[in-house]
């Protein structure tokens, strides 16, 4: 190998070494940006991100896309807030969580019940002899659920009600009650005649018996009851979309998580309502092994939130500001920008929306609510 050939080797393997330190370099810059971008926008010298009155910086962009509810909705074949042969179990009202007649519950105070005559397939049992609350858990063990559907008993005590099985306590007639249906499907007729056959041998070991409903009744119920959900199944979602630069994702979750959000098992980012529930979630759209995003989404679950939370004014504030810090537009899924004029006709039809779950008995974020949408 001659001197000539021995130099532009070496200069070759210099080159070679020159551009692959550059490109390192480069990306370890574009990170290094990702995360300052991020650090700036949830620095100290910003406004909290969480809803600060007033603030409500204008939505980037030009373009116009207005999502909205399907308001022509048909009727649900079938009246979900009665069974036939409904049984004398008090009334409960989401207004006032487990409250009966006076004469329900005599002198006790008001209890909130685990079955619901409008989303439960109710069974009355007729008790040889009262039975102990402690010999009903026992033998109700096995029997939490059939299929996805929990099942649950209430207890007639004297001198104090209907009311959740208690250890303890003595009771005089019992109630079962299936779920007819949630957000995933309806009690079918297998499940349905599973919880009957493993029902009678429940009330073998406590000697009752089950006055079962026929099984034509209860899927007519549980059909109606699922077409009801479904007519009332809404989410709306806004994201926020990059101008530039993509967020690095640690940063972005630790500074969310700062501004209140929980991080969920599953990955999902919620925001709670201060009750236990959840007002909104926000997903990063990537999954968590990556290392930056370029569009956040923030999802609504319309009817598990009560009205009086304003679920998607809050949701709405806080894409506006935390596209503010971040240097993004707010758009839809078409990535759209949305108008102060779109989000407020959206925000009309959310209000008519939980309007029309009030007047058909499932008032948004109420305990019937959250279990019929589960």
């Amino acid at each position: 190998m001659t001197d000539f050939e021995r130099s532009l080797i070496e200069s070759l393997i210099a080159i070679g070494g020159t551009v692959v330190v550059g490109v390192f370099v480069y990306n370890k810059w574009q990170e290094y940006r990702a995360k300052k971008s991020v650090e700036r926008a949830f620095s100290s010298t910003h406004d909290d991100v969480l809803m600060t009155p007033g603030v409500e910086p204008a939505v980037a962009g030009s373009g116009r896309h207005e999502p909205s509810f399907d308001s022509d909705q048909e009727p649900v074949d079938g009246d979900v807030s009665r069974q036939d042969g409904d049984i004398d179990l008090p009334a409960q009202t989401d207004q006032q969580e487990g409250e009966g007649d006076a004469d329900d519950f005599a002198a006790a105070p008001p209890k909130k019940l685990p079955i619901d005559d409008m989303v439960d397939c109710i069974v009355p049992i007729a008790l040889a002899a009262h039975v102990r609350g402690d010999r009903i858990l026992h033998a109700s063990q096995t029997l939490s659920h059939v299929g996805n559907k929990p099942v649950h008993f209430v207890g007639l005590c004297e001198g104090a009600g209907w009311e959740a099985i208690q250890q303890g306590g003595v009771y005089v007639a019992l109630h079962a009650g299936v779920q007819l249906a949630n957000r995933s499907s309806m009690l079918n007729e297998i499940e349905y005649s599973e919880l009957v056959g493993r029902l009678r041998h429940f009330c073998d070991e406590i000697d009752a018996e089950p006055d079962v409903p026929d099984m034509t009744e209860v899927m007519k119920a549980a059909r109606a009851l699922h077409q009801f959900v479904g007519q009332f199944d809404a989410k709306l979602s806004v994201n926020i979309q990059s101008n530039g630069a993509p967020w690095a994702i640690n940063t972005l979750l630790q500074a969310l998580e700062r501004q209140g959000f929980d991080l969920r098992p599953d990955g999902r980012l919620v925001m709670p309502d201060g009750d236990g529930g959840v007002l909104f979630a926000l997903s990063t759209n990537v999954t968590l092994a990556e290392d930056t995003s370029s569009r956040l989404t923030l999802l609504l679950d319309v009817p598990c939130v009560a009205p009086e939370r304003d679920g998607y004014g809050a949701m709405i504030s806080f894409a506006k500001v935390l596209a503010s810090r971040l240097g993004g537009n707010v758009v839809d899924d078409t990535n759209q920008a949305l108008s102060d004029a779109a989000l407020q006709e959206i925000a009309k039809q959310v209000d008519d929306f939980c309007s029309e779950m009030q007047n058909a008995g499932v008032p948004a974020g109420s305990p019937r609510a959250l279990r019929l949408f589960n």
